[in-house]
């Protein structure tokens, strides 16, 4: 699987996103598991703006398959973040999305990550092509 880059520039889209304070744990920066939510956020907040997926009633659902983070920095509460969304893989049914943490206004990463969404049928949990809405905004971020 191939690593998402660290730089700034090599990102079409970013996401703010605001610390918070139960984000630090007894280390005094983020946690780790908190990333993978910053990454969710992130990518759920473009197909809901962008792609127009329906969280709540639509048919289509996406699935997390496959996850990893490597880290290069710390962040803390109360830094002010943006992620970094670029999509690596679009298949029928599934997008491979890589993400990295920016503090604002840096253009090193301080983290990079990848998920895998398989897109089901909300009532069979069965694979289904990705709808036009969908895949025309993840099409935008392919690199």
């Amino acid at each position: 699987m191939p690593n998402p880059t660290s730089q700034r520039s090599d990102y079409p889209h970013f996401q703010p996103i605001t610390t918070r304070w139960h984000d630090n744990d007894a280390y005094g920066h983020v946690n780790n598991v908190t990333y993978y939510s910053f990454f969710d956020t992130a990518v759920n907040t473009y197909l809901i703006q962008v792609g127009g997926l329906d969280i709540h009633d639509g048919e289509v659902v996406g699935f997390v398959v496959s996850s990893a983070c490597d880290y290069f920095a710390s962040i803390a509460f109360p830094d002010l973040i943006e992620i970094g969304l670029r999509v690596g893989k679009l298949g029928n049914s599934s997008v491979q999305y890589e993400l990295a943490v920016f503090k604002v206004g840096e253009s090193e990463a301080c983290a990079a990550g990848r998920f895998v969404h398989v897109f089901v049928d909300r009532a069979s949990n069965q694979p289904v092509p990705i709808p036009a809405g969908l895949r025309g905004a993840l099409e935008r971020l392919v690199v």
